[in-house]
């Protein structure tokens, strides 16, 4: 610190930089590792794996999937708690990527054409549902006494009753196996309507996000967002068995599902960005905006 003429007090340019970087990014620097951690990996695969195949943003997809899940583990981990997560909402997550699976481990319809989806989108898939299933034994059995199941409430079984019978009616044919058709589209659907028992719960407890569950909804987001692009450019290769002539009902239930998503978090985004600006990368978000919405 040093003072001008007129006796204001001014920071030196190192402590500048320094309040800089500590105002952006904490002093826990585990958010920004874990982010670094994340941009080197999909880098690698975007180049060495894919070449640059377009079709690599799926994989990359779903590696912000599995890294959202990654983040919400570094929260039960650093806090011994499982305030503030939703169990319902983890299991859908679970189940919506057993769905999946049980169509890309062994068939190609819904694969990324690059060589990422050869093994690594399955395997990243994977890795999600391990994080998943960790992450449920946690709040509901190690960090019972700390889960809210007072509040998280949310009819998740009616919800993902009703996303299995629409994928029943609306799938696409692309592996030619129904059933197989089916369960992908489910996990689709279940995967969108995932997020509402989080939100659910987050608007029962008063609106206050911890900063890695804030993290674990945008990633979820983004990746939603990535997912959405690639079917967007992909639409006139998806068919079906159209009920109706010249009506491809699948790729408008795709293209929506992918945009109701985005539609449920939209108060959400807005507060992110705006929170991480301004606080930092540690900051926690207050949706009252969304709680105002849902009570």
């Amino acid at each position: 610190m040093f003072v001008d003429k007129a006796g204001s007090a001014k920071v030196s340019a190192p402590h500048a930089h320094s309040l800089f970087f500590e105002f952006f990014f904490g002093v826990n620097s585990r958010v920004l590792r874990a982010y670094v951690v994340f941009l080197c990996l999909a880098a690698c695969v975007w180049h060495f794996v894919a070449n640059g195949e377009f079709s690599a943003i799926l994989t990359m997809a779903e590696m912000l999937q599995c890294f959202a899940f990654v983040t919400l583990a570094m929260q039960v981990i650093s806090s011994g708690s499982a305030a503030g997560i939703s169990a319902r909402s983890l299991a859908l997550e679970a189940i919506s990527l057993c769905c999946r699976l049980s169509s890309t481990t062994w068939l190609n319809g819904y694969l990324p054409v690059d060589a990422s989806g050869d093994w690594l989108y399955q395997t990243v898939d994977v890795c999600s549902v391990l994080v998943v299933m960790w992450l449920l034994r946690e709040v509901v059995v190690t960090h019972q006494f700390t889960y809210q199941a007072s509040v998280d409430t949310f009819p998740a079984c009616a919800v993902g009753i009703s996303a299995a019978v629409l994928a029943a009616i609306l799938h696409p044919d692309m592996n030619d196996r129904p059933l197989f058709d089916a369960l992908w589209m489910a996990g689709l659907f279940l995967g969108v309507v995932a997020v509402l028992p989080q939100l659910w719960l987050i608007t029962r407890t008063g609106g206050k996000v911890e900063a890695l569950t804030s993290h674990y909804i945008a990633m979820m987001a983004a990746g939603r967002l990535l997912s959405g692009i690639f079917m967007w450019h992909a639409r006139h290769d998806i068919t079906c068995e159209p009920w109706f002539p010249d009506v491809n009902h699948a790729v408008h239930a795709i293209l929506l599902a992918h945009f109701l998503h985005l539609v449920f978090l939209g108060d959400f985004a807005f507060l992110y960005v705006r929170t991480m600006i301004t606080q930092g990368l540690q900051a926690r978000l207050h949706l009252d905006a969304i709680v105002c919405e849902w009570v």
